[in-house]
């Protein structure tokens, strides 16, 4: 049987990151502590186009309402403990409510607003946050003129279109 070789140190570094080692984001005493995982800590996410957080927050504390103001969306899968999950759509009504507790799996899709509200024993999350653009563009991998003939646009329209993914 063939032995694979082993991955040198260097090339782990920003492939994993210990969640009880991190530097925490938040930190409230008596509320919760939340690492949000980003390029800085974990260079990897800013490669395949994600970021996320781990959460940890004590009992009967609130996570406030989040949203994205992109189109990404939201994978969230509790850890431990208990507690609710509301998301609220954008014309403020109740989309989901309900019970969570470890082993659920939630989705918050795109522009709804979500809050977590944890019983005594207290929650734990990892969420997963899509990105609508990782790293490697479409739009910078096109040649200038397969754009202008797809859209049928102008060679000036077509050199501006790439800068415009840095807004969206």
């Amino acid at each position: 049987m063939a032995k694979l070789p082993e991955p040198k140190e260097e090339h782990r570094e920003g492939m994993a990151l210990n969640y009880e080692e991190a530097p925490l984001d938040v930190d409230i005493k008596n509320g919760g502590r939340v690492v949000v995982l980003n390029t800085q800590n974990l260079p990897l996410v800013g490669e395949v186009g994600l970021s996320g957080d781990l959460a940890r927050l004590d009992g009967s504390a609130m996570c406030s309402p989040g949203f994205s103001c992109d189109s990404a969306l939201q994978v969230t899968y509790v850890v431990r403990g208990s507690g609710r999950v509301q998301v609220v759509g954008v014309d403020g009504r109740k989309v989901l409510k309900m019970t969570i507790k470890a082993g659920n799996l939630f989705i918050v899709p795109r522009f709804l607003v979500a809050s977590k509200i944890y019983n005594l024993e207290g929650l734990e999350w990892f969420s997963i946050i899509t990105t609508p653009k990782g790293r490697p563009s479409v739009w910078k991998a096109l040649f200038p003129q397969v754009l202008e003939a797809s859209f049928n646009v102008s060679p000036e329209f077509g050199a501006i279109v790439p800068l415009k993914e840095d807004y969206c």
